[in-house]
């Protein structure tokens, strides 16, 4: 770990990537509260969701090529860029006591289109920073710390809140400030020279090679779907004001709540990362989630929805983190920006269209009664996935697959991989 914090590169990354996260942490908390302050309808909520998911999907292909073929920090220092402004309208949005729900809209259209462009430039950047063998540690070791600014960043952005939204939208422009700061001290990297292919054939490449690797397919297929039934975050808002009535306090501590079970467990996996038995752990841990769901949208007490939400926190790390190493170093890195940029549209599926769905039944048949039903679905997903993906099931050791990998890739075998997926 000390090793790690003396390699300048992998310092500035954790600085940029750790200040992004809390930035992100403060806007998302800011955005529900005032989203939700303007109308109180809990679909309004489902539509930020769908406002953020829609850019990934329009511009997953072009950000992969742009991953690949472009400086990757320099992608990320432009989306730092973008969300300033973003955090600056809101600001003015704020400040004027404006009550225009499109303009809000607009606002939060920027942040999906920046995190649409930027995602896959920043997922694949830390594997271009660490050595093969530590990146299944530096992994956790980025995502424990990035945990740990999630719970601060919600309890944070509900005490500006409570001084002010636009104070709070204010606090996440200069953490991004900062995060562009980091981005750009990472030093260029120019990327692999590779066999130039049509532009079309050449965007689709990530879709074919996730498609060739099942064991890889079904793991971002189980937190798709997971995620997207089990998306009780979008409707804290209802929680916080109608259901448990704690204020924006209480919500910045139920938005803190998954932060805090993801960073105990993320510290136990930097110390002890999964060695065996990895796809069993990954299905097993998102029924957990799936259970931990229905025990939120079941509850009518405090702490009982803190904990609950700590679960699915916790719970989800282990299978962000499985299939961080899955996805990451499974993928030659002439790949991995196209690859990441279809992750991207499924993990925006997850998050973003969850928060839709989450926010449309709740409209629907009632908040509790959404977040319950997500749950169920979620352990309908586990059952399914077992049976449709029986590789993943018997998936057994994470650091073989990445050796294999990263040889490959040294190789320079990038050209063959390409046609084999032809």
């Amino acid at each position: 770990m000390r090793r790690l914090f003396r390699e300048r590169d992998f310092l500035a990354y954790f600085v940029a990537r750790q200040s992004s996260v809390l930035a992100f942490s403060i806007e998302s908390t800011a955005i529900g509260w005032q989203i939700f302050a303007l109308r109180h309808r809990p679909f309004d909520l489902g539509l930020v969701g769908l406002t953020l998911f829609l850019p990934q999907l329009l511009l997953a292909l072009p950000a992969g090529l742009l991953a690949d073929r472009f400086d990757r920090r320099l992608i990320c220092l432009v989306m730092a860029v973008a969300e300033i402004l973003a955090m600056c309208l809101f600001i003015g949005l704020s400040v004027v006591g404006s009550h225009s729900v499109a303009a809000y809209f607009a606002a939060v259209a920027v942040i999906g289109v920046a995190h649409a462009l930027g995602d896959p430039a920043t997922r694949t950047l830390l594997v271009n920073v660490v050595e093969a063998e530590h990146y299944p540690r530096a992994i956790a070791l980025s995502q424990s710390v990035a945990q740990l600014l999630s719970i601060a960043g919600p309890a944070l952005g509900g005490a500006l809140i409570a001084l002010g939204p636009p104070i709070a939208f204010a606090g996440a422009a200069a953490a991004y400030a900062v995060a562009g700061v980091g981005f750009a001290s990472l030093p260029r990297r120019s990327p692999e020279r590779r066999v130039e292919e049509p532009l079309m054939r050449s965007a689709s490449t990530g879709i074919r090679f996730i498609f060739s690797k099942k064991v890889v397919l079904g793991a971002i297929s189980l937190d798709l779907f997971a995620v997207l039934f089990g998306g009780a975050t979008a409707l804290l808002p209802v929680y916080a004001v109608s259901i448990l009535q704690v204020g924006p306090l209480g919500f910045g501590a139920l938005r803190a709540a998954p932060a805090v079970g993801a960073a105990l467990v993320a510290v136990y996996l930097s110390r002890r990362p999964i060695e065996r038995h990895a796809g069993s752990a990954l299905l097993w841990c998102v029924a957990g989630f799936g259970v931990a769901t229905i025990l939120f949208g079941l509850s009518k007490v405090f702490i009982v929805s803190f904990l609950a939400l700590a679960c699915t926190g916790g719970f989800d790390m282990v299978s962000m983190v499985i299939r961080g190493v899955l996805v990451q170093l499974g993928t030659p890195d002439a790949l991995r920006g196209r690859v990441s940029a279809v992750e991207n549209v499924f993990l925006g599926a997850s998050n973003e269209l969850g928060a839709f769905e989450s926010g449309a039944v709740a409209a629907l048949l009632g908040t509790e009664a959404s977040v319950v039903l997500g749950g169920v679905a979620t352990l309908a997903v586990v059952g399914l996935s077992s049976w449709l993906f029986p590789d993943l099931r018997r998936y057994d050791r994470l650091l073989p697959m990445a050796a294999a990998s990263i040889a490959e890739a040294q190789r320079g075998e990038l050209s063959k991989a390409s046609r084999d997926l032809s």
